[in-house]
């Protein structure tokens, strides 16, 4: 049987690649836990990320709409309702998106140190 000397340079090419298939068994590990997360769920969370912008927009745009009827002014009170929904919808938004966001952040922190106790 031939002896392999274990020099620096092999220890060292011995243990990236060891990383790397460590990286991709755990890109493969959590493909399979998301597997029900298809385009249709991408597709979904766009309708989302949307209609959290266009309800306050719209509600926005109705009560503006409204005020201009029963007091009217030199302002337009459609115009800045309108302005004050799409900024609070885009808040909402970043908050849906954030959420998510952070719900796979602690998925994978927790995949993290399952791993590291095995």
């Amino acid at each position: 049987m031939v002896e392999i000397r274990r020099t620096p340079r092999r220890r060292k090419i011995v243990d990236h690649f060891t990383q790397e298939v460590a990286r991709k068994e755990a890109l493969k590990m959590r493909g399979l836990r998301h597997k029900d997360e298809t385009v249709w769920f991408g597709l979904g969370m766009f309708g989302i990320v949307g209609w959290a912008v266009a309800i306050p927009t719209l509600i926005g745009i109705a009560l503006g709409l409204w005020i201009d009827r029963t007091w009217p002014s030199q302002y337009s009170w459609a115009l800045m309702l309108l302005i004050v929904g799409v900024v609070v919808g885009c808040i909402n938004a970043a908050y849906w998106v954030r959420k998510v966001r952070q719900g796979i952040i602690d998925e994978d922190e927790g995949d993290d140190e399952l791993d590291s106790k095995s």
